[in-house]
């Protein structure tokens, strides 16, 4: 059934216009809201048959707004303004999105018409779809949405999009970044277009570290360069916040040199953990156990993927091809996670690599024993770990850049914990 033989049939049921239903209805699947949904939300807007629904959308409070509500009419004050370029069944589409807020809380928003809006800007939108995006509700602002610029009012949260790298979250829109270029690689991708040059790397600030990419692999985007760069969005990528650069971001040097540091965050297993997900974290704990699939490993020559028995998930039976690996238990005291080392620190903590690995194996017949060589080497001593954390139904893991013993004396951290609990 086509958009239009929608269109008509919702709108012969509700009694109202069917053009109107119609800008409604594709409003919304413009947006990715699958069709059913789509219709349900405009019979809770028409009042589901009520004669057109005349008292029109209610209106709310930002804080109270819910995925469940159809559509509302809310006032308050934009922070954020961000510009994006969207393929859309096989067009290009500029969207406008970022947040909004009132006293009572804030909410993202996309526009998917040009009304204007700048940072700092206090109106009311009246007949904002509400929908709902990675759990959280969202306004939808398009043609049936009328926008009003209003008096300014006061709100408890930061106008502008200035932030640091470690205030940044997924879902992020319109953030203005002072940052530090660490690495930088330019790369070619089967984009959108065809082939497409980016440039993706590390970029830090005082506050952490991050992964970005640059979809239009700008020249200033160079090691080394300290530059501010605005009108930025957040993705997640590998269970981390990724800063992206799109056709709208703007680039340029900034007139001072930036003070970054080079160490890791350092956190507890409990609050790295807790952010769901996190780049460059340091973690400081002991080995308690080291986990099934450790040691001498064989991969998928075509994916990379570790197989069993000679078989891969995705390709069935291959040829596999030897590797080494550690999948270390880390236990801090406030939680536990995962640490998986490559094999150019495996072979590091074993003492040789996949040679002397499959050597061992050999003579014992046997490849567990080399997975119980590392435990005997790890299994009870506390170590730095410094990484990129995810988490996510699986568990939470770090991929392990650094892996250091520590050299504390354990009498003497045993005795600064009993004083720290008899306090």
């Amino acid at each position: 059934m086509s958009l239009d033989d929608h269109a008509e049939d919702l709108a012969s049921d509700l009694g109202v216009d069917k053009e109107e239903v119609k800008a409604d209805l594709q409003n919304l699947v413009e947006y990715s809201v699958p069709i059913e949904e789509a219709k349900q939300s405009l019979r809770r807007k028409y009042g589901d048959g009520g004669g057109g629904g005349s008292s029109g959308p209610s209106r709310a409070d930002i804080g109270d707004i819910t995925p469940d509500d159809g559509n509302v009419t809310v006032t308050g004050k934009v922070l954020t303004v961000g510009k994006r370029s969207i393929r859309y069944q096989g067009n290009d589409q500029t969207i406008f999105e970022g947040e909004i807020a009132d006293e009572s809380g804030k909410i993202s928003y996309t526009a998917w018409d040009d009304f204007g809006l700048s940072a700092g800007d206090t109106i009311t939108a009246g007949n904002a779809g509400v929908r709902e995006w990675e759990g959280n509700p969202e306004l939808n602002l398009g043609e049936s949405t009328n926008v009003a610029f209003e008096e300014d009012v006061e709100v408890p949260y930061p106008v502008g999009g200035d932030a640091t790298l470690s205030e940044l979250h997924p879902g992020d829109r319109g953030v203005n970044l002072e940052v530090q270029v660490v690495e930088v690689e330019q790369k070619t991708i089967d984009g959108r277009d065809g082939e497409t040059e980016i440039k993706s790397g590390v970029l830090a600030d005082e506050s952490a570290r991050l992964p970005f990419t640059d979809w239009e692999a700008r020249e200033e985007v160079v090691e080394g360069a300290n530059l501010r760069v605005e009108d930025t969005y957040v993705r997640e990528f590998r269970g981390v916040p990724s800063v992206n650069l799109s056709e709208f971001t703007t680039v340029s040097p900034v007139g001072h040199e930036l003070d970054v540091s080079d160490t890791a965050t350092k956190m507890s297993v409990d609050e790295a953990v807790g952010t769901g997900g996190a780049y460059d974290v340091e973690l400081v704990g002991n080995v308690v156990a080291v986990r099934d699939g450790s040691g001498l490993i064989e991969r998928c020559p075509e994916c990379g993927r570790v197989i069993q028995n000679g078989q891969c998930r995705s390709h069935g039976a291959v040829e596999g091809e030897d590797d080494l690996r550690v999948k270390a238990i880390l236990d801090d005291g406030t939680g536990t996670v995962t640490a998986v080392l490559d094999a150019d620190l495996t072979a590091e903590v074993y003492g040789g690599g996949v040679e002397k690995a499959k050597e061992q194996a050999r003579d014992a017949m046997d490849k567990e024993v080399v997975a119980e060589s590392i435990r005997d080497v790890i299994v009870g001593r506390e170590f730095r770990v410094r990484g990129n954390l995810s988490v996510d139904d699986y568990g939470a893991n770090v991929e392990v850049t650094d892996f250091d013993e520590t050299e504390d004396d354990p009498a003497a951290r045993a005795t600064d914990l009993l004083s720290e609990v008899a306090q």
